[in-house]
């Protein structure tokens, strides 16, 4: 499985049409749940994916919330199960250490997913909220 960090400025052409493949698969076809995928972020996010000979397999997004806070966000992995959610949450929080001045990132997760995200420092931040009628729970970690 290899590891691909790049700004949008960096992906090809292919490479923007599998983000966006895979993204509304998982987001707006399997979670029956229709909003504007392409939102504009895209452009000043770093994107971090892995990837083996099948394509992307799972993949988040990272970018500036404000001065001193990164935001992570469309997490998601097409191969449940097998550690790849865990492996690209910790590539995307490298890449934010190395990449971005920033002390802390936040995060809109699932709440199913508070414990996931609790794994590797995630605090709750606030109260749940219905996003695109599922709910969600604010997040941050301090790195």
């Amino acid at each position: 499985m290899e590891c691909i960090v790049k700004t949008f400025d960096q992906l090809t052409p292919r490479e923007v049409y599998e983000i966006l493949r895979v993204r509304t698969a998982v987001f707006v076809v399997e979670q029956t749940c229709p909003y504007q995928e392409a939102d504009g972020v895209d452009y000043e996010a770093f994107h971090v994916w892995l990837q083996d000979e099948r394509g992307i397999r799972a993949y988040l997004r990272a970018f500036s919330r404000d001065e001193t806070t990164a935001q992570m966000g469309r997490v998601m992995t097409l191969d449940r199960g097998k550690g790849l959610g865990m492996e690209v949450l910790k590539a995307g929080l490298a890449t934010i250490r190395e990449k971005m001045d920033k002390k802390s990132v936040y995060i809109e997760a699932q709440t199913y997913t508070i414990d996931f995200y609790g794994k590797v420092g995630f605090r709750v931040a606030g109260e749940e909220f219905l996003e695109d009628g599922i709910p969600h729970i604010p997040m941050e970690v301090v790195l």
